[in-house]
This record gives structure tokens, C-alpha cells and sequence, in this order.
């Protein structure tokens, strides 16, 4: 079992619940006071009053905004001052006596404003670029139109391009004091970085991600006009973006990557050990050390091997090394069109629906799709991914013959009753607040899903042995980053012993392992929260199960996680708690 300590960040406040209430007057005047706060928090961050995910999703899709060139040493020292100064005003409020949602949004915030303000030591953005991202990689975003560009869009458009130049150059300094600082990627990406940069800047305008929106100048725009804007745009283009391009390529390649780290590991920056101990923290939500992830890791890779052998003795092989080989060539376990596939995804989601109220009080309605991916984008995407709205879709990447093994538990992960239910209930509930609604911490998002794909199993489905063979090995791929991601940042692996052990325990291609071991190596963290959200929701559940014996209902413990939206493992194992003790009186 799993045992995640709670004191990650010491937030007053969640025990007042149980607490005498204050004179009603005083009640008000303090919930005001929260409100208020609250609202301008949300008003200096810019949050948007937006309810739904799909609301947020279209107004971006609507609206192209415009590049603001802002000096990220003195943004970052602005929103450092406005935490500190947010911070006493905030812990100052007595939350005694409020409604569960309202007691939350302080822990929330307080954890936010806190988070930031230990954060700031760490200088995250003395490193602005690698190879998964960066101003070289997120520039062309700026050439994505809304579906119905207006005139006044390419207005925007080109005043825009006009300022990525200063971006570019922001962006540069950055590394500048980075290097200066001992603040470095690995040395061996950032060679990346040069090439991905350098093909850019060697495009022709038109050719380059920032041409494609050439081609949908509006039509009714008088001749002249349109003339013109389509001269403008090449012009900052040719003049202004490609140079920069070039001038960043050039950089990173000739000053910027011959001073990269030598080792993947951050424990090799200044101040490694205490960096990667925060981001931990920060991507688990929970007090665990480095080093008990990495043990916590091994566990799981040993557990989980052990139930696919038993798996593959079942299917007629001795291990499953040899079941991989097999399933590998098996042409009945490779989907022969791209409908077969979105046909395949489509029939485990409609298993499940019937299946919900077993699992909930009370299932928010809202539709569910399975679609293509966009196939421009189909190269560099996994197998499938979860889009918000009404409906929600689960997206599939159609675009080689894929294997179907994972294909049952990707939709149980993705659709019901993973992501689609768990952001049905966020946007179902009228008591959270905007920052609310942006929060994402990964080990409870991908933790649920990982653990919906788990709950299908305990409830009759991967009725198919391959199937569940398939589930067992995207939760071995989970565990086994554990052990790679705590190998690299706090055991000093080097990047070669990494890809050995992924060699060693998964059924992945040289390419995939060395791209996932690379991507560890520059999102320190961030790939823990699947495996570590996943444990900490059995280990409630279990808890639960105890504490209240034959009176444990599942679809209240369900109601419980998914109830008042994401939440920090902590902070939900402190909810869970308290429902205990009102379950447990007569």
C-alpha cells in the first residue's frame, strides 16, 4: 500500500468545517471577504469567467490575441510581489462556519500563492527552451487563425509577427543569464534546438509555418487591401522572423549548447537536490521524497511483471517477451482501417455507459464522440487524447496500423469512465470559481484515469486477455517512469542506464524509448503523477472501505473524488476524511 504523508503545504482552513459557525452577520461579512479576494486574484492573473471547458476552448477559437512583449524578470518579480502581498490578506480570512466549496478555494489559492512564492528560488525560467518546447516551437502558434478570420484578426496578425523578433531576442537573454547562472539543459538536446530552429529559418516565407495564413486573406477585402496585407505579412516574414530564427539558431548552436549540462540529471544544476525535491512535490502533491518514488517504482515494475507473465502463461507463451514478439506480427491485433479503429474505441465506450450508475450516485449528462485526429497533426501525437465539450471527444491517431491491445483501456482512460466523466463533473458544478476551473494538477487527473482503466477491470470488462495483457502494459509504462524519472534527476543515471532499463521492461521501439528518456530529462516530475494519483486513489478507497465496513457505498467514494473538481492529493485525502466521519455517525 501506498502511504502518502500530508504535509506538503500546511493549509489552515479545511478542518474549520467542523467547527461551531459564527454569528450569521459576522458569517457574511468574512465569506464577502473571501469573495472579494478571490475576485481580484481572478482579475489580476486574468482569469475568465468562462463555466465550461467547451466555453473556454471556443472563445479561444474565436478570438486571435495579441502578443504582448513584457520583461519576464520584471513580470516575474510583479507577480512575485502581488503572492506575498495576496498571501497574509488570504490566511487572514476565518473560513469557520463556510460552505465546503468556499473553505476549498482558500486552501486552493493559498497552496497557489505559496507554491509560487517557494518556487521563485528555483528561476525555471533561466531555461526557456529544449526540445519539446520554446520560443523556436511555440512562435508558429501565433500564424493559427480562428476557424472565421475577420479583417481586423490580420491586423492582429501581422502586429504580431512584427513583435516575435522580440521574443526571440527576450528569450535569448534569458539563456544568457542561464548560462552565467549554471542553469543548462543537456547539452546533447540543445543540439536539437539548433536544427529545429535551423529549419525554420532556412523556409521561404510562404513556406514556413507563418505563410499558411497567406491563403485565407479574406476575399471581400478590396483588391488593393489585400495586396497590401499579403505584402506586409511577407515582409515580417522575411525581414523580421526568419532573421530571428536564424540569429537563435545560430546562438544556441555556436554559445548556448557547448555550455549545456553534461549529465540529464537537474541534480547536476545548482541547488539540483532541492529543485527536483519541489518539482516532486509539486507534480505528486504529495510529501514523497525522490527516493521513495524511485522504490515505489521498482515495486510497482515487479508487481506488474509479475501479473503479465500470468497473463501470457494463460495465452499459451512462457514470458512476456515472447507474447510481445507474437502480438507484434499478430495481424488480428492490428486494426485494418482507420474506421475499424474509431469503431473499436467506439464499442468499449458503449459497454461502459449502461454500466455507470453502478459506479456513481449521479452521472452528469453530457455526449460523448470518438473522432479522427487532424492528420496534420498525427506524426507527433499519441495514440489518443480527451478534448472537452459538449460533446466531449475522445481523439484517435488513425494514421498507421496500430496494435489493439491498448485500445480497451485507452477508452476507458480517455472516455468513460476516465477523463470525459471526471471534466463532466467539473463542468457540471456552479460553485467553482475560475482559478478552479484551470486547475490541472496531473496526479489527480491522469491519476483517475489511470485508475478508471483499473476500476473496468474490477467491474467484469478485458473479458479479452489481450485486452487486459494491454492494460497491464500502459500501467507498466507508468511505473517504469517512476524508476527512469528518479533514476535520472535523483539516482544520477546517466541517460544511457535509462534507456537500458526501459529496454530491459517495455515493449517499445529504440526510437520511442530514447524519445521518452529525453523528454524525463527536460520535464523533471512530470511524468510521476499517472502512477503515484492512481495509488493514492486505491489507498483511499481502501481506507475508506475500512473505516466504514458494510455502510462503504463506491459511488459515494466516486461522488467524493470527482465532486468539487481537481484537487491536490492532500487536500482530497483531508475531503475524504471528513466524509468519513459524517458517514460514520448514526
Amino acid at each position: 500500500m501506498l502511504v502518502v504523508g500530508l504535509a506538503v503545504l500546511a493549509l489552515p482552513g479545511v478542518t474549520a468545517l467542523a467547527e461551531e459557525p459564527s454569528p450569521a452577520s459576522d458569517l457574511r461579512e468574512r465569506r464577502h471577504a473571501l469573495i472579494q479576494l478571490i475576485s481580484e486574484y481572478q482579475d489580476y492573473e486574468d482569469y475568465k469567467p468562462s463555466r465550461t471547458q467547451e466555453e473556454i476552448a471556443a472563445r479561444r477559437a474565436v478570438r486571435l490575441d495579441r502578443i504582448e512583449v513584457i520583461d519576464p524578470d520584471k513580470a516575474a518579480a510583479a507577480r512575485l510581489a502581488k503572492a506575498r502581498g495576496f498571501l497574509p490578506r488570504l490566511e487572514a480570512i476565518d473560513t469557520t462556519g463556510f460552505p465546503e466549496h468556499e473553505v476549498l478555494n482558500k486552501v486552493l489559492l493559498v497552496r497557489q500563492l505559496r507554491m509560487d512564492i517557494e518556487g521563485d528560488r528555483f528561476q525555471l525560467r533561466r531555461m526557456p527552451v529544449d526540445q519539446l518546447g520554446g520560443i523556436h516551437l511555440g512562435a508558429p502558434r501565433w500564424a493559427h487563425l480562428p476557424p472565421r478570420p475577420l479583417p481586423e484578426d490580420f491586423d492582429t496578425l501581422l502586429a504580431n509577427y512584427r513583435k516575435i523578433p522580440a521574443l526571440f531576442d527576450q528569450t535569448m537573454a534569458q539563456m544568457k543569464k542561464g548560462m552565467a547562472e549554471g542553469l543548462m539543459p543537456p547539452r546533447y538536446l540543445l543540439e536539437k534546438v539548433a536544427r529545429q530552429a535551423g529549419e525554420i529559418a532556412r523556409m521561404s516565407p510562404e513556406s514556413s509555418p507563418f505563410g499558411a495564413p497567406l491563403d485565407r486573406i479574406p476575399a471581400d477585402l478590396l483588391a488593393a487591401k489585400r495586396k497590401k496585407l499579403r505584402a506586409d505579412l511577407l515582409t515580417a516574414i522575411r525581414k523580421g522572423i526568419l532573421p530571428a530564427y536564424a540569429r537563435f539558431a545560430r546562438f544556441v548552436k555556436e554559445e548556448y549548447a557547448p555550455k549545456g549540462r553534461a549529465e540529464p540529471g537537474i541534480w547536476s544544476l545548482p541547488d539540483g537536490k532541492a529543485r527536483y525535491a519541489w518539482l516532486v512535490r509539486i507534480s505528486t502533491t504529495t510529501d514523497l521524497t525522490p527516493e521513495e518514488v524511485h522504490q515505489i517504482g521498482l515495486g510497482e515494475v515487479a508487481r506488474i511483471e509479475g501479473e503479465m507473465k500470468e497473463v501470457a502463461v494463460r495465452l499459451g507463451y512462457p514470458d512476456p517477451r515472447s507474447l510481445n514478439a507474437a502480438t507484434a506480427v499478430d495481424p488480428k491485433l492490428h486494426a485494418g482501417s482507420a474506421e475499424q479503429l474509431l469503431a473499436l474505441y467506439r464499442s468499449h465506450i458503449e459497454a461502459m455507459q449502461p454500466r455507470l450508475p453502478e459506479l456513481f450516485l449521479k452521472v452528469p449528462e453530457r455526449r460523448l464522440e470518438v473522432a479522427p485526429l487532424e492528420s496534420y497533426q498525427e506524426k507527433e501525437s499519441p495514440r489518443a487524447e480527451y478534448r472537452p465539450g459538449d460533446p466531449g471527444k475522445v481523439i484517435v491517431n488513425t494514421s498507421e496500423p496500430r496494435d489493439t491491445l491498448a485500445v480497451e483501456s485507452t477508452a476507458y482512460h480517455e472516455g468513460v469512465p476516465g477523463h470525459h466523466l471526471q471534466w463532466a463533473f467539473v463542468d457540471a458544478n456552479p460553485n467553482l470559481v475560475p482559478f478552479r476551473m484551470a486547475l490541472g494538477y496531473p496526479a489527480y487527473v491522469e491519476g483517475w484515469a489511470l485508475y478508471a482503466e483499473r476500476l473496468a477491470k474490477e467491474i467484469g470488462f478485458y473479458q479479452d486477455p489481450y485486452g487486459d495483457y494491454g492494460r497491464l502494459q500502459g500501467e507498466l509504462f507508468r511505473a517504469a517512469r517512476l524508476v527512469v524519472d528518479t533514476g535520472l534527476h535523483a539516482e544520477r543515471w546517466s541517460r544511457e542506464k535509462a534507456v537500458q532499463y526501459m529496454r530491459d521492461h517495455l515493449a517499445m521501439g529504440e526510437t520511442e524509448i530514447g524519445n521518452e528518456v529525453d523528454r524525463y530529462a527536460v520535464w523533471p516530475a512530470q511524468a510521476l503523477g499517472y502512477k503515484i494519483g492512481e495509488m493514492k486513489l486505491l489507498e483511499l478507497r481502501e481506507h475508506a472501505r475500512k473505516e466504514l465496513g458494510a455502510a462503504f457505498d463506491l459511488r459515494k467514494f466516486h461522488q467524493q473524488v470527482l465532486g468539487q473538481g481537481v484537487l491536490p492529493l492532500d487536500v482530497l485525502a483531508e475531503k475524504i476524511d471528513r466524509w468519513i466521519a459524517v458517514e460514520k455517525k448514526p
